[in-house]
């Protein structure tokens, strides 16, 4: 969604919404539609830029991504 470039799905992180939040789903288990970001700040920055996260997973509103970001964050070296 980010930088829009192809990978396999074991090496990107999956995004679902929980109310009015994005959550990141790193097992893959949580219900609901998904959606697939590297996780990497950059692919994530320019998803949020792209108001990419309400489109893909058809929320009628801006989603908060602090926890996401955060995620992100302790898992990027």
């Amino acid at each position: 969604m980010g930088c829009r470039e192809r990978a396999a799905k074991k090496d990107l992180l999956r995004i679902v919404a929980i109310k009015d939040e994005c959550v990141p789903d790193h097992r893959g288990t949580l219900p609901g539609r998904g959606a697939y970001v590297h996780p990497a700040l950059v692919c994530l920055d320019l998803a949020v830029r792209r108001r990419a996260f309400p489109r893909a997973l058809r929320a009628p509103g801006p989603l908060d991504t602090k926890a996401l970001r955060l995620y992100v964050e302790q898992a990027t070296p």
